[in-house]
């Protein structure tokens, strides 16, 4: 008895049989040899040569270097200060953090004030960049604030000192602050650069 598992004569298809590839696109319907033809290398590097001159007017003498939130000070409107306030993190907008910046006379920066800061295509009404929103306020407030937290931070300073050099003292005081008639505590006010990591 023959094994059914085993055929002896490979099937033949009944129907047509695909073309074979000759290598050659298809025309299509209604187009000629011309419409075929791939563009010229003249034309294609026209085109990229157009497609360049319109990026060098869009970009202009715009440098972003290193730091792509540098601000050039010429181009801050007189007696204005400008400042980069975040806006969204990650996607997600803080409300509270919004009203308390309109409530120390933060607004966001127009962007037809300074176009060349954002794409030609871009739909926004601000200036905005991974997240932050270029704000302004009167240099005056900004001026009176940059006193204010000054103050603050030396008024801390200040405390510190009041509680190291008036912490209780004696003999066997863990709060001693002399050691033979030379003071322990000792407050440096000096400004010093901090060493970069080397990476």
């Amino acid at each position: 008895m023959a094994d059914p598992t085993i055929d002896e004569s490979p099937r033949r298809r009944s129907g047509p049989h695909a073309p074979l590839p000759t290598g050659e696109a298809p025309a299509a319907p209604g187009l000629g040899a011309a419409a075929l033809a791939p563009s010229s290398e003249d034309d294609s590097r026209a085109r990229a040569a157009r497609r360049a001159a319109q990026l060098r007017e869009h970009q202009g003498d715009l440098e972003e270097g290193p730091d792509k939130y540098y601000i050039d000070p010429r181009m801050i409107p007189d007696g204005w200060s400008y400042e980069w306030k975040t806006q969204t993190v990650l996607g997600q907008e803080n409300p509270s953090y919004q009203v308390s910046l309109a409530r120390k006379g933060w607004e966001a920066v127009p962007r037809t004030r300074h176009p060349e800061m954002m794409p030609a295509n871009f739909k926004g009404a601000h200036i905005e960049r991974d997240g932050q929103i270029l704000m302004e306020r009167p240099l005056e407030l900004t001026n009176e604030a940059k006193a204010r937290d000054l103050r603050n931070a030396r008024d801390q300073v200040r405390q510190k000192e009041a509680q190291l050099h008036g912490a209780p003292a004696g003999e066997q005081s863990p709060f001693a602050n002399t050691n033979k008639g030379t003071p322990l505590v000792h407050v440096t006010k000096s400004y010093e650069p901090m060493p970069i990591p080397k990476e």
